[in-house]
């Protein structure tokens, strides 16, 4: 357990006793609704349980995609694009579905953003002029 479980529990709450751990779950739920920062933290609370296991780079890519979010968020566009390529990094070491993931196309949304960033010379926030991604589990 993380000093962060706390938190973490009180985001995943009702996720339990799925096909995944209900912290991959949450990752989801949070992103989905723009809370970037938390969706870090609730699998970064997992990923910190099975470092160095099987699922390590694929956390961490998720992560940092997430991270990317955050960055944006507080307008820091170059650490944003960074941490795009980042994230490309890891994911890209999985097949194009993993954990009921479509990895294929996270690295496609992160692929498309970080070149928006680069194409308008880091001085403009795509966020609000670009539809963000919706990240769901195949089947869900």
């Amino acid at each position: 357990m993380t000093h962060k479980s706390s938190k973490v529990a009180a985001l995943v709450s009702g996720l339990e006793g799925r096909s995944h751990d209900a912290r991959y779950l949450g990752y989801f739920e949070c992103f989905n609704q723009g809370l970037f920062y938390e969706s870090h933290d609730v699998l970064e609370d997992l990923w910190l349980e099975g470092r160095h296991g099987p699922k390590d780079g694929f956390y961490k890519g998720l992560i940092q995609f997430a991270g990317a979010f955050v960055h944006l968020q507080k307008g820091r566009l170059r650490p944003s694009a960074a941490l795009f390529r980042l994230s490309r990094s890891y994911l890209g070491r999985y097949s194009e579905t993993f954990e009921d993931l479509d990895v294929k196309a996270v690295l496609g949304f992160g692929l498309a953003w970080e070149a928006w960033i680069e194409s308008h010379g880091y001085e403009r926030n795509p966020l609000g002029e670009l539809t963000l991604p919706r990240l769901t589990l195949i089947g869900s």
